[in-house]
């Protein structure tokens, strides 16, 4: 009897052990240290994507990379930023854990949500259009002053010249006005022509020899035509000098060669309502094809643009106003990431203490 009770004893013993390793091994798995080296330091995946992650001298710099040391501060830890060459590149080493996680210009979406884990919202973002500033003036002053129009005036003076010398040799016998030499008359001659097209008639010095009337009715008739497609040559050409290259919505965007990077959610976007764009690999290689004029526009991440353009020389580009598909960039981590919950409670005591707008102000201004 007494060995079936020590028997049994020794059963509850061990079931209430394996129990207890049960219980504890969950709360084991969600130690946000069991992610962490044993020296402390987190490592993060990023890329190059100014003014977010940049990798130009031997520390990384950006916004994202700032944020992601004050938040590995407010929970002890040190990082380090291991940079690869694409997003899809990055979020392998997230996934397959070579990486606790990835800062950048992440944007929060569903797909990568179905793949990864995210912080709260760092920064709010949106697409916006980048162009070529070619006319920094006044659009309107920069139209009428253009080639187009200088041909077309030089035309119609020339027209007015040899329509008055034409009458002149017509009429230099006919009547005093045009007796005279042709050095003489070619004013004179050039002053009848340009009144005869401005009034549509001549109510004086009506042409006496018959040639010149015919010549002169012939004029008459001709200038109604003249002067249209003068002022409609005028007219065109400063309506397009002074809408050319204008995009001003998700339509015009097609009529020129619009281009972002591969991956992106402004390469989704756009494929998404069927419009065709180009693509590169990577941000740099799409800014050295804008900058080289392969591309009329860049449509990609608002922040970084507008960053681009503040450090650019005035009049070299510009922003359309309107920012489409308005999103946010995170934090992110692996799925059931441990460390989810202590990096939201640090990002959320750097904005409550002031250090977030300090990181703001330094890469974006004020607010």
């Amino acid at each position: 009897m007494r060995q079936q009770s020590s028997t049994l004893s020794f059963l509850i013993r061990k079931l209430v052990l394996i129990f207890l390793l049960c219980v504890n091994f969950p709360a084991q798995a969600q130690n946000p240290d069991s992610q962490i080296s044993s020296d402390g330091t987190l490592r993060f995946a990023t890329v190059e994507r100014p003014p977010f992650a940049m990798h130009t001298g031997t520390e990384p710099a950006g916004f994202s990379i700032d944020l992601m040391r004050e938040i590995a501060t407010e929970m002890k830890l040190r990082v380090e930023f291991h940079p690869y060459g694409s997003f899809s590149e990055m979020f392998e080493a997230v996934q397959s854990g070579a990486a606790d996680g990835a800062v950048a210009n992440i944007s929060i979406t569903s797909a990568r949500e179905q793949i990864l884990d995210f912080s709260q919202p760092i920064i709010a973002s949106g697409l916006q259009v980048m162009l070529h500033d070619d006319n920094p003036g006044s659009p309107v002053f920069e139209a009428i002053f253009n080639l187009d129009i200088l041909f077309a005036i030089l035309a119609a003076f020339g027209l007015l010249a040899l329509g008055g010398l034409v009458m002149w040799y017509f009429e230099r016998k006919s009547q005093p006005y045009f007796d005279r030499p042709m050095a003489d008359a070619f004013f004179p001659s050039f002053w009848w022509a340009l009144n005869l097209v401005v009034n549509g008639g001549f109510e004086e010095r009506v042409p006496q020899s018959r040639p010149g009337r015919v010549f002169s009715v012939i004029l008459v008739i001709s200038s109604l035509f003249i002067v249209s497609v003068f002022v409609a040559k005028i007219t065109a050409a400063i309506t397009l000098g002074a809408i050319t290259e204008e995009i001003n919505s998700l339509s015009d965007i097609e009529e020129h060669r619009v281009a972002t990077t591969e991956g992106s959610t402004a390469s989704d976007f756009l494929t998404t309502r069927e419009i065709q764009h180009f693509t590169t690999k990577d941000y740099t290689t799409l800014i050295t094809g804008f900058e080289n004029r392969e591309f009329d526009a860049i449509f990609f991440d608002q922040p970084m643009l507008s960053w681009y353009v503040r450090n650019q020389p005035p009049g070299k580009v510009r922003l359309l106003d309107r920012v489409f598909h308005p999103e946010n960039y995170g934090i992110a981590l692996s799925q059931n990431s441990p460390l989810r919950e202590s990096v939201n409670r640090a990002l959320l005591t750097i904005r409550e203490n002031g250090r977030y707008d300090a990181i703001y102000t330094k890469w974006f201004g004020v607010r």
